[in-house]
């Protein structure tokens, strides 16, 4: 429980989806300070002692599941939600998974694989991947947004002009993020909590961990903004970049294109060097490689990398 907090949420009071018309499971007043217990994406279907087998039987109607929702009062349509971002509790546990038909290169990887991490929750000490990498450890929310003004149910997997499923490593501990506000009191909710994440979350999961999050909720009026957008406390990639980087590109006139020739040539890389299978280079570059559009002005073709982090393997 959070001793400075105003609310509580209890990992009871999840839904799965976005729509404005759910019953808010609290009213609060602009900066008001929240503990949400979040469950991870699967729901709980995926544990410790789970095994790939489990990964075949996921019901998708209990996939990422959000707590929420939360009625801000005076929040109105043109407004935005400040959301500051002060803490994270993690579990110690989490999965990462490849899931037949997700994923950058699902076509390439049909069968589903799965490993379960543990970590020190205290330390967050970089998590062990098979007997070889350290992955480091960044908490974040990776569903984070409010309802949508459309009437009905959404699906949570596409993120959205008011957040959702974002999947943005860097809204961790200390950035605040401002999401627009399509309906009254906002219905703001969050779930999806990864332990790391590498950004593009390539094969379609990151350590997917249940934690608790602390935020704090306020508005800024009439702010009229349209997309997302955040701002965090000071560098943002420190913690991988000590030791430097492997990179591979994709070049060629399609980004999506160009996005899969780097992560593919980034896996070929890693199971040839350290005698890996394809498939577990997959889920751990997910979890800490990062994409960048490197060039996207020269055409007709176009620069992607895929950068991975040394200090993983050294």
């Amino acid at each position: 429980m959070c001793n400075n907090c105003d609310y509580t949420i209890h990992g009871r009071h999840h839904h799965f989806g976005w729509d404005n018309s759910f019953v808010p499971t609290e009213r609060v007043a602009p900066g008001s300070t929240i503990e949400f217990q979040c469950l991870d994406s699967s729901g709980g279907q995926l544990q410790p002692d789970s095994t790939v087998a489990d990964v075949a039987k996921l019901d998708f109607d209990r996939i990422n599941p959000v707590t929420g929702p939360i009625f801000v009062d005076g929040a109105e349509p043109g407004d935005a939600l400040k959301v500051t971002i002060e803490m994270f509790k993690p579990s110690g546990f989490g999965w990462t998974a490849n899931i037949p038909g997700f994923g950058l290169l699902a076509d390439d990887f049909p069968e589903p694989a799965l490993n379960i991490w543990t970590y020190d929750a205290a330390s967050l000490e970089p998590a062990l991947f098979g007997k070889q990498a350290r992955v480091p450890l960044k908490p974040f929310a990776g569903t984070i947004g409010n309802a949508p003004a459309e009437m009905g149910l959404h699906s949570v997997v596409p993120p959205r002009r008011v957040g959702g499923n974002l999947d943005i490593r860097d809204l961790a501990a200390g950035t605040t993020l401002y999401l627009p506000v399509e309906v009254a009191g906002a219905l703001f909710s969050v779930g999806d909590t990864h332990a790391a994440q590498g950004d593009g979350e390539v094969c379609g999961t990151a350590i997917e961990s249940p934690m608790d999050v602390v935020l704090k909720l306020d508005l800024v009026k009439d702010i009229r903004l349209k997309t997302p957008r955040f701002t965090t406390p000071g560098p943002v990639t420190r913690h991988l970049d000590a030791k430097g980087y492997e990179v591979t590109t994709g070049i060629g006139p399609d980004l999506m294109t160009g996005a899969r020739e780097a992560v593919s040539q980034m896996i070929d890389l890693l199971a040839g060097r350290y005698a890996m299978d394809p498939v577990e280079a997959y889920m751990l570059v997910s979890v800490c490689g990062d994409l960048r559009i490197s060039e996207i002005v020269d055409m007709p073709n176009w620069v992607v990398s895929f950068y991975f982090p040394r200090c993983v393997f050294e």
